[in-house]
Formats: C-alpha cells, sequence, structure tokens
C-alpha cells in the first residue's frame, strides 16, 4: 500500500499525538512504589531508634595484638576508685611541662564522641563508635604505646548528635561493663575480651534514649553492675558473673533516664545509690536484705538535663547542678529511726551560685570547684571556687581571661588538672584563697570540643577532644 506523499506529515502529526496521548495515560496510571516494601524502625537495624530494633550485642570482635607493658595502678570507672576524681596514686607529677613541653606518648583518631577511658594495669578501656561499621566497640590499648589489643562490639545506628559515645567503662580485674549511646548494656571479660551478657535497656525497660543519647556511666559495687534504667524500672541490679537481674527499684513517679550517674553514699550506717533522674532524685538501699528498694526520694529537684553527678558530702549534704538554666540544689538527708528524708536547703539559679553544665564539682578541703555555664552571669565559663554553706558567695574565680568552657578536671599529687575544650591543659594549685596557675600547654593542636573526663595511672594522663585520644607522660 503506498502512502500519498501529501498525506504524510499529516500522519505522522497523528501518530505522535496518539503516542503522546498513550504516553500520558501510562504516566497517570503508573505507580513507581508498586515495588517496593515499607521500611518501618527496626527491620533494617537502621530505625528511628525505637526500642524494634534488633542488636546483637557483643557479636564483633577482633584481636590486633598482646603487647603491652603491665603496670600497677588503675583508674576503674567514671571518677575514679573514690568516685571523688581526686587521685590517690603516690607517684610524682610534673608541675611544669618545661621548655621542650608536655610529653605525649601516643595519639589515636576516635570515631565523634565525648567518652572517656578506663586503665587497668597498663591496659586502656574506652567505648568508641565507628561510623563506617555502624557499631560501638569497647576498644582496648596499651597504655604505654597506644597500641590496640582488641575490639569487642555490635551494630547499631546512631546518628551524629554532638558527638556519640559519652560513658566511661567500669572495670575490675574480672570484668568490664560498657553503655553505649542507644543504653545498650555489655558486660565482658577484661582479661580475654570474651562477651558474657548484654542488656538492651531501652527494649527491656521501655526506657527512654536521653536527649544526646546517654552519658550515664555503669557503676560496678562487688559482684553487681548498676544501672539506672528508668522506664519500667528505676534501677537494677544485675550479677555480674550470669547476668541475671537480683533486684529491682520500683517506678512510681515513671521518672526517665539522665546523663547523670549513679553514685555510692554511706550515711550513717546505711549505704545507698544516690541518682538524679529526669524527674527527681532519690537514694537506693545498696546492702541488706531491702537491697534495691527506695530509701528517700524527692521531687523538688526535677530537670530535664542532667550531666553532673550528685556530690555527696560526709554530713548528709548532697550538692547537684545541672546547664540549661537549672542551676543548684543542695539536700540535707535527715535519718529517724532507719527512716530517711532530704530537705532542700538551697535552690540558686546558675547566675547566683555555683551551676556546671556538663562537668561534676570537685570536693576538697571543705570546698567545691567547677566552671560555671555560660548562663552564669559575669563569670561564666570561669572555674571557680564556693563553700557548700552558700555556693553564691564566691570565694575566688579564674578571671575574664580565663574561661574553659566544657571541658573536664581532677586532682593527682596536689595539684588540679583542667582540660579547656580547645584542647589546652592547665595545671593549678588548689587553693581555697584565689587562682594559681602552675603551667599550660596545647596537647591537641586542633583541639575541639575536649569535654571527657580524664583519667590517670602510673603517672599516664589520658585526654581526648571529639575525635583524638592522646596520652601525656606526666612522671616528675
Amino acid at each position: 500500500m503506498k502512502i500519498n506523499p501529501e498525506k504524510l506529515p499529516r500522519l505522522l502529526t497523528w501518530s505522535l499525538a496518539a503516542l503522546a496521548l498513550l504516553s500520558f495515560l501510562w504516566w497517570l496510571t503508573w505507580d513507581p512504589t508498586r515495588s517496593l516494601t515499607q521500611s518501618l524502625p527496626g527491620m533494617d537495624n537502621r530505625g528511628a531508634g525505637g526500642a524494634g530494633d534488633t542488636v546483637l550485642i557483643g557479636a564483633l570482635f577482633d584481636r590486633f595484638s598482646d603487647e603491652y607493658t603491665p603496670l600497677g595502678e588503675t583508674w576503674p570507672r567514671f571518677r575514679g576508685a573514690a568516685f571523688d576524681n581526686i587521685s590517690a596514686s603516690p607517684v610524682p607529677l610534673r608541675e611544669k611541662f618545661g621548655s621542650s613541653g608536655p610529653e605525649i606518648l601516643w595519639s589515636v583518631q576516635l570515631g565523634e564522641g565525648h567518652s572517656g577511658a578506663a586503665i587497668y594495669k597498663g591496659l586502656l578501656y574506652l567505648l568508641d563508635y565507628n561510623e563506617e561499621e555502624y557499631a560501638d566497640f569497647l576498644r582496648c590499648f596499651s597504655l604505654t604505646s597506644g597500641k590496640e589489643q582488641w575490639r569487642r562490639g555490635y551494630k547499631v545506628h546512631v546518628k551524629r548528635n554532638h558527638g556519640m559515645s559519652r560513658t566511661v567503662p567500669a572495670v575490675t580485674d574480672s570484668f568490664i561493663v560498657t553503655m553505649g549511646p542507644r543504653c545498650h548494656v555489655m558486660c565482658l571479660d577484661r582479661a580475654s575480651g570474651d562477651f558474657l551478657w548484654g542488656i538492651d535497656v531501652e527494649k527491656d525497660y521501655q526506657s527512654e534514649v536521653p536527649l544526646w543519647y546517654t552519658g550515664q556511666c555503669p557503676l560496678i559495687d562487688g559482684n553487681t553492675a548498676v544501672i539506672a534504667t528508668g522506664g519500667t524500672a528505676l534501677m537494677i541490679g544485675v550479677d555480674l558473673r550470669t547476668g541475671a537481674k537480683v533486684w529491682e527499684t520500683p517506678n512510681p513517679g515513671n521518672w526517665t533516664m539522665s546523663h547523670s550517674s549513679v553514685m555510692p553514699f554511706t550515711f550513717g550506717v546505711r549505704k545507698m545509690y544516690v541518682y538524679s533522674a529526669s524527674g527527681g532524685m532519690a537514694g537506693i538501699a545498696a546492702d541488706g536484705p531491702d537491697r534495691g528498694s527506695l530509701l528517700w526520694q524527692t521531687s523538688a529537684w526535677n530537670k530535664q538535663v542532667i550531666a553532673p553527678s550528685p556530690v555527696c558530702m560526709p554530713d548528709g549534704r548532697i550538692f547537684i547542678t545541672a546547664g540549661y538554666g537549672a542551676g543548684s540544689m543542695m539536700l540535707q538527708l535527715k535519718e529517724n529511726g532507719g527512716s530517711f528524708t532530704a530537705e532542700v536547703l538551697y535552690d540558686y539559679k546558675p547566675s547566683e551560685g555555683l551551676a556546671c553544665e556538663q562537668q561534676t564539682p570537685l570536693l576538697w578541703n571543705g570546698h567545691l570547684f567547677g566552671i560555671l555555664p555560660k548562663d552564669g552571669g559575669a563569670l561564666r565559663n570561669q572555674l571557680v571556687c564556693v563553700h557548700p554553706s552558700d555556693t553564691r558567695k564566691v570565694v575566688w574565680s579564674s578571671g575574664s581571661d580565663k574561661r574553659f568552657g566544657l571541658g573536664p578536671y581532677f586532682m593527682a599529687d596536689g595539684k588540679i588538672f583542667l582540660l579547656h575544650e580547645d584542647g589546652t591543659l592547665y595545671i593549678l594549685k588548689p587553693s581555697t584563697t584565689g587562682y594559681q596557675e602552675l603551667d599550660q600547654a596545647k596537647v591537641i593542636a586542633d583541639g575541639h570540643d575536649a569535654w571527657a573526663p580524664l583519667a590517670l595511672a602510673d603517672g599516664y594522663l589520658v585526654l581526648r577532644d571529639s575525635k583524638t585520644m592522646v596520652c601525656i607522660n606526666l612522671n616528675r
């Protein structure tokens, strides 16, 4: 059949029009999602962070070396052996860095975070988040060389939120307990790194992961791991050997987990765990047949973002502080016939007295030392010394030219070591009369957000900023 050349343009036009119409109708009816399946939280282990995620705690392990130098001292947990951030080591430490500056033994790159180290006889343990593997890892290093010995971990999706990991492991001769950003508790054999047991606190106790992830450092007390869960229980005690729950504290007020860590305290003849939750403060029995029961509680201190831990004093006073406008409060614990009450002595705004946003204040020689938060008035970000009887009365401050941000500090060998958040290390002489600076040096070249707690053993100081960990030889 021959086509009239004169009609060809018209036929071509009609053909193109018909094709366009068919294409348009196909576009209207086509569903680009028909071959896709709905992805719900937990289905791919990268959900929104809910309890539906399946996390195989302890499933990952790598060994790299067995070469390290055994040493004698430990820094076994957050705030050290006595929970006061004061080292009892007899090792003499430098008070000046000298013309050559501090002796930096090694430097290691880490995942972004603010987790601090625990040290046990020549080995360093640190919880670190690996963004490439989407995994929490407890990493074991040689203290003297920085050489990694092994790592144990588990895959879990953690989004960057002012860093990831921000806790300190608890270590004994036999065990290590960690708590990851999304509240996964892991217990390992200290020497081998073998996995013993784990708890998904968010899933098992319907707990709410704190804003910016948890900062709570686990507590080991004898043969028990103590975890403030929030959710269906306020606190639990877990057998280190078996992972079995041995006691549980009820949570009738539905208090939630804070960033604050549990502090052991003996008042009179009664040992207790003092915890500042989001919702209130409580003392939980730490021994006796009623272990795990509530001895006292108060909702007078009810703040949403609490990072510092309670400072418990021998006379029963308990100082607690927080940032973001929370200020501070002093409680007086009283006992009568075995019953306890907590009375509010004072409650101050951050611009009125001592308040700290992130670090827990030091108690030394009857005085409190801390760095005021950014809303602390004219003395913001300065180190101050106050008397607990009235923290509004500042004994001394570091001055307007010495502001330290959120950096950590602790005491050792009669000195205060303070890390500015920019990576500058200060050596101070503790005093109740005035600020006394002995020396300072930049120890992390491009330091940024150096907030993690410090750790010291055998004269070796371990510190970090958001991505770099260094070890400094302070031996004199």
